[in-house]
């Protein structure tokens, strides 16, 4: 079967209000390397209602799932993107992201690059509490624990950092909630993510090649166990777990990533 770790996300906020699909659309394109049987976009109007979230996900290449006329449907300028090799969950349509939940808060749309060891366990404890799963992805889990999360906190960032205390393994998360872009990676720093900067729109990407692709400067890589929110103020950051070591995948630097793409060691 060989080694499929890999999978690739992107998102981009616009706070001038341009439409983000082009973008995202671009984004991936550089990142078809990372996953190559599913994709997707959905995007969002931050000055619009909390539960417009748009999403288009099909099997197969960036440029054969998304055509012009596809493109044009997705209006909103925040918008998140992923491309898709099955790690855990077969490679069906139901488990082609982002994933996009409708919940009390609004909505929230997450693309996940990695793999969790403890899914299971985690399963189990949503069924037993009424969760109805439409995937077979490590994914749907985390989507679903924040959300549920969410309705006890403050703020979404409380709410994944309570996420991510449960979960173990590997993972690069990008997620959109109604007014905001975070960034989320593994405290040990197995999975890559780093921000980028075109004009005062702020990009989160898998690798750096994403980041050129749509005409934006590197900024850095996000660190192990770093959240990074992105609004319309700008961006923040926090650090959502303590952790003692780092275990860099040596794949991504031999394997995965492409070879015009800055991997640093943080």
């Amino acid at each position: 079967m060989g080694i499929k770790e890999e999978c690739g996300v992107f998102c981009i906020l616009n706070p001038r209000g341009e439409d983000a699909a082009a973008s995202v659309y671009y984004g991936l394109s550089a990142l078809q390397h990372r996953g190559q049987e599913s994709c997707g976009i959905a995007v969002s109007d931050t000055n619009g209602p909390k539960g417009n979230m748009n999403v288009h996900t099909g099997m197969g290449l960036v440029q054969e799932v998304f055509k012009e006329d596809s493109l044009d449907k997705l209006k909103g300028n925040m918008g998140v993107g992923h491309v898709r090799y099955s790690t855990t969950g077969a490679a069906t349509l139901n488990n082609a992201q982002p994933l996009v939940l409708n919940y009390i808060k609004g909505t929230l749309a997450l693309a996940h690059n990695g793999n969790l060891v403890n899914t299971g366990e985690l399963r189990e404890e949503l069924a037993q509490t009424g969760a109805i799963f439409r995937t077979t992805t490590d994914s749907e889990i985390i989507a679903y624990e924040i959300a549920r999360a969410r309705v006890h906190t403050r703020t979404v960032e409380e709410a994944i950092q309570l996420t991510a205390s449960k979960l173990k393994g590997a993972y690069g998360l990008v997620i959109a909630s109604p007014r905001k872009l975070i960034g989320v990676r593994d405290p040990l720093g197995i999975k890559p993510l780093c921000i980028g900067k075109r004009e005062d729109s702020y990009i989160i990407a898998s690798e750096s090649c994403a980041l050129i692709a749509v005409g934006a400067q590197f900024i850095r890589d996000i660190k192990p166990g770093e959240i990074v929110t992105i609004s319309h103020e700008g961006i923040a950051s926090s650090l959502h777990l303590h952790q003692t070591k780092e275990a860099h995948c040596i794949f991504e630097y031999i394997y995965f990533a492409r070879l015009d793409s800055f991997l640093l060691r943080t």
